[in-house]
């Protein structure tokens, strides 16, 4: 099954009459690799539009004439392309100020700069002999941001050796 043309651009002519459109987005497994940095470019832009396939897809006229990019967000398949719109969607809303209480909280999560997240606790500092780093206990600030940063190339190199490559 293939979703023809007519009435995927009817619908996109009639949405686009009440606002214009940055990007007009195909989920599809042959797209773009979905990451952190397409993330970021795409929460700066005002209004975008998500076309999501079923199936075998879309007729390939759309692709050529009404797409303006195609993104995956990995490299398997899924029976439509809604819930692949669902993560992209969630990523890049979370980057656009005031949607998270903390704004600047998105500017350290894992791969905003290549690395992932370093471990993060809670109280108590001791649980079932389960300790904090003493590090983490210490309150110099500038000992903890070169621990932690420290912490995230160790744990990107162990876990996430494709990202410590780049």
């Amino acid at each position: 099954m293939v979703m023809q043309i007519e009435p995927i651009d009817l619908c996109m002519e009639e949405v686009k009459r009440s606002r214009q459109f940055d990007e007009i987005i195909y989920l599809s497994p042959d797209g773009e690799l979905f990451d952190q940095k397409l993330a970021n470019h795409l929460s700066t832009k005002s209004n975008l539009m998500f076309l999501c396939g079923h199936y075998k897809g879309v007729d390939e006229r759309v692709r050529e004439n009404l797409i303006t990019r195609e993104i995956s967000i990995g490299n398997y398949v899924l029976t439509g392309g809604e819930l692949a719109a669902a993560v992209v969607v969630d990523a890049v809303v979370r980057l656009i100020p005031g949607v998270l209480s903390d704004e600047t909280s998105a500017l350290s999560d894992s791969f905003q700069d290549g690395l992932i997240s370093p471990p993060v606790y809670t109280r108590p500092a001791d649980y079932k002999g389960w300790k904090v780093p003493d590090i983490l206990l210490s309150g110099h600030a500038e000992r903890i941001a070169e621990w932690r940063h420290e912490q995230s190339v160790l744990r990107t190199r162990m876990r996430r050796p494709d990202l410590a490559d780049e």
